[in-house]
């Protein structure tokens, strides 16, 4: 799929005080000069900053790394990871759409995504709070069909428990990430037919699932000035 930045830029960007301070310990991880090894975290922490990667922030990742322009250009359109247009307030919906999530139903979900949230993909909301596109494989093809939401994926969807993800959304909580079917993680739907001594003395969700119910370490936690947790909606 072609990318391109969006066409209405903002005049600069910087990072915030904290996370200047975080970028520069992401540096020291890499050996003197190979700190463009960094540019995937540091384009991260900028789209969460901004809630979108606009060109100045790209640049600004650049030369904070000493960087060629065209070489972090290269990176920020290449990964779906980062949005080159404004999205959402609330939620961005990136629906995976190769083949096993499209053979599961995910051309339901971007059928409910046009009615829900814009006819059009990369086009926010008319209340300003959520936006959608289509992306590529994301590698939980045996929980398809799956969407991510900033860092989360939400898994064995289906028409009604999609909707039930934005509706909760809207009404300003958070969904609990994962499978929407109760799996644990892509084990058999009727349960595990081998390794079985591996399933006890487990949380009761897996590790990406219980950091989210646990520190409510969601899409909420967007904005770096403002760490305000919020809690999960439980079951």
């Amino acid at each position: 799929m072609l990318r391109r930045l969006h066409p209405i830029q903002p005049e600069a960007f910087v990072f915030s005080n904290k996370n200047k301070a975080w970028a520069n310990e992401q540096i020291k991880k890499f050996p003197k000069g190979r700190q463009a090894s960094a540019i995937i975290p540091l384009l991260w922490r900028a789209q969460e900053q901004e809630g979108w990667l606009s060109r100045p922030a790209i640049e600004y990742v650049a030369d904070f790394l000493g960087m060629n322009y065209i070489r972090a250009l290269e990176v920020a359109t290449f990964y779906f990871m980062y949005h080159l247009k404004p999205v959402g307030s609330i939620a961005h919906v990136q629906v995976c759409g190769t083949t096993s999530c499209m053979i599961c139903g995910s051309e339901n979900l971007m059928d409910i995504c046009k009615e829900l949230i814009s006819v059009e993909q990369n086009t926010v909301s008319e209340d300003g709070k959520f936006s959608w596109e289509e992306v590529e494989c994301l590698g939980a093809c045996s929980n398809a069909p799956m969407i991510q939401i900033g860092k989360d994926y939400y898994e064995d969807l289906n028409a009604e428990s999609f909707k039930n993800i934005i509706e909760t959304f809207r009404s300003g909580k958070i969904p609990r990430p994962g499978s929407q079917t109760g799996r644990y993680s892509s084990e058999p739907l009727k349960g595990l037919t081998s390794l079985k001594d591996y399933d006890s003395d487990k949380n009761q969700f897996n590790a990406s699932v219980q950091l989210a119910d646990s520190f409510g370490d969601t899409v909420k936690k967007i904005n770096p000035n403002k760490i305000k947790n919020t809690a999960v909606v439980k079951e």
